[in-house]
């Protein structure tokens, strides 16, 4: 997922122009139905790192289902290591593939099998001078590095070293052993005692370019790493999210957000028409983009309940996809399933922006947005149906 600093800017814009119209902001009024075990919201604040905090949300809340104790896990822990490998493989690779903050599920678990983990208290990140996080320096600290290595006709036996340098002074050094609770451990030790295992967790998306029930890598630029995804079909990919929610287990949640429908400071993310409909049936019609003004009166009519919000076919999804209006933007997690007034479903969304916007950091999204513009999702999977994880095989 990319960095979504500015895009989180434009979402304040969209919903301050929605919010001018005279629309009633308690219009959507939300009962949770149903809801799992999380822990607090956090704030990546200026970092790209969603994937990280949004994928150890998921583990924070296994160890509270499993009765466990609730446990504040490092998401810089992650991203220092995930930096480290991602600049190897850009090295190793000539600088033809991405270098930058943003990151896939799978990049946690490759991290926590390899290095362990450790809590937030022994690794904080912030070993910069600032409260919070904000890795722009870092950023282009380490695409100028990496980039002069690349340049030099022979590599020196130094230059990992001289990145882990710089991981170091931005991050901290990495604790070889630490005191939490009282107790002694090494990152692989603790990772021991949470007994979480890497390898309990799937991931699903949703494309017809390749074959449904297969394994796949998303071709988005931040899966640098070239993980593989569980290939289903969208209404069965919104049917194991919301039994796995109904069992108890909560998901990582990976999707498009810089839509004109995803009004987060309003609390919710749905469906904005894509098309002109036609009223005579033209060709022109169907298909003429809708203006940039028309189609933010449709957010403000949508928010106001005057129309009905527009549902899009397996096929309309991977159009998106292929059109890049679908895009790989941010990870979440999925916490709970709500209703409206109205009794439409909606899943309820923990973010990582700090405790913002009309619900302090959780938002609702409905389920056509969810099956329109969802990139991927993890879960335990015992939680995946067994017909299901018959499937599955191996990647």
């Amino acid at each position: 997922m990319k960095n979504l600093l500015l895009s989180a800017l434009a979402v304040l814009l969209v919903a301050t122009t929605a919010g001018a119209q005279d629309t009633p902001r308690n219009y959507h009024r939300f009962t949770d139905i149903v809801s799992v075990a999380y822990t607090p919201v956090k704030d990546q604040s200026r970092s790209g790192t969603c994937w990280s905090f949004a994928a150890l949300a998921l583990f924070e809340s296994e160890l509270l289902r499993e009765g466990k104790g609730e446990h504040d896990l490092s998401a810089m822990w992650v991203a220092r290591h995930t930096y480290y490998e991602k600049a190897v493989r850009y090295v190793r690779m000539h600088g033809t593939i991405i270098l930058a903050a943003g990151g896939a599920w799978d990049d946690v678990p490759m991290v926590i099998r390899k290095y362990g983990i450790v809590p937030t208290e022994v690794y904080t990140g912030l070993n910069y001078g600032t409260e919070n996080h904000n890795h722009a320096e870092l950023d282009a600290v380490i695409k100028a590095y990496c980039d002069a290595v690349i340049k030099s006709s022979r590599l020196s036996t130094a230059w990992q070293n001289g990145l882990n340098g710089i991981l170091d002074a931005y991050f901290g050094p990495v604790p070889e052993r630490f005191t939490y609770q009282g107790r002694e451990y090494t990152p692989e030790s603790f990772t021991k005692m949470l007994g979480l295992n890497m390898d309990d967790y799937v991931c699903f998306t949703s494309f017809t370019h390749h074959p449904f029930y297969t394994w796949f890598s998303i071709e988005v630029p931040d899966n640098w790493a070239w993980s593989t995804t569980f290939n289903i079909p969208q209404d069965e990919l919104l049917a194991i999210t919301e039994g796995a929610l109904e069992k108890g287990y909560s998901l990582f949640w990976a999707s498009d957000v810089s839509e004109p429908g995803f009004v987060y400071m309003r609390g919710l993310a749905f469906n904005v028409p894509a098309r002109v409909e036609s009223a005579e049936g033209t060709e022109l019609a169907r298909w003429v983009s809708v203006s940039s003004a028309r189609r933010t009166e449709m957010v403000g009519r949508l928010l106001e309940g005057r129309i009905d919000e527009p549902t899009f076919t397996q096929e309309e999804r991977q159009m998106a996809f292929d059109n890049y209006e679908t895009t790989d933007d941010h990870g979440m997690q999925l916490v709970g399933i709500a209703t409206d007034q109205d009794g439409r479903r909606y899943f309820r969304v923990k973010n990582s922006w700090g405790e913002t916007g009309v619900y302090n950091g959780f938002f609702y999204v409905s389920y056509p947005y969810f099956k329109y513009k969802t990139m991927e999702i993890a879960m335990h999977k015992d939680a995946v149906p067994a017909a299901l994880r018959a499937k599955l095989g191996t990647r």
